[in-house]
């Protein structure tokens, strides 16, 4: 199982609509489950406690190749193409277990 986190920090103009973007990404992130083979488990959320970053992405995909094909996937692709509208910073931990 490959577990992937994504911390992004949305840009000064957005910071007020936190609350409202990590609802509209989670409904465009939970439309993958069933439609983009291996993802077994997808979560989005609001950052509460400070730091650098505003939104955190949480997924399991069953292996490596699935996850790797997960990010072009073009139903991915487009939910990307969003997220880079809000954003100005990213960071991103994968591992294995």
């Amino acid at each position: 199982m490959v577990k992937h986190i994504v911390m992004w920090t949305l840009k000064d103009e957005q910071k007020a609509n936190a609350e409202k973007i990590a609802g509209e990404l989670q409904g465009k992130f939970k439309s993958l489950l069933g439609v983009v083979e291996g993802l077994t488990a997808i979560e989005i959320g609001q950052n509460y406690n400070g730091g650098n970053y505003d939104i955190v992405l949480y997924c399991e995909f069953t292996n490596r190749e699935t996850q790797d094909a997960y990010q072009n996937h073009p139903a991915h692709v487009a939910i990307k193409g969003r997220v880079h509208e809000l954003t100005c910073a990213r960071e991103c931990v994968d591992y294995e277990i």
